[in-house]
């Protein structure tokens, strides 16, 4: 992920809720904005994040690799 200071800011304070970011394969992934507030700092979010899922497609984790 690379998101900028102040979009990081938006989800951070719940101003977007939904964060849409495309993996390494190409495919776009889709989830809840909350799951990436931890991982926002004084530049935003930048890194290579794992992300989990349930058997029924849904978010349980995300961690920074």
């Amino acid at each position: 992920m690379n998101i900028s200071r102040e979009q990081a800011l938006r989800y951070y304070q719940g101003a977007a809720r939904v964060v849409v970011v495309t993996a390494m394969t190409g495919q776009k992934l889709q989830f809840p904005a909350e799951h990436i507030r931890a991982f926002v700092g004084p530049n935003g979010i930048q890194g290579t994040f794992s992300i989990q899922f349930d058997e029924n497609n849904k978010l349980v984790g995300l961690k920074r690799v």
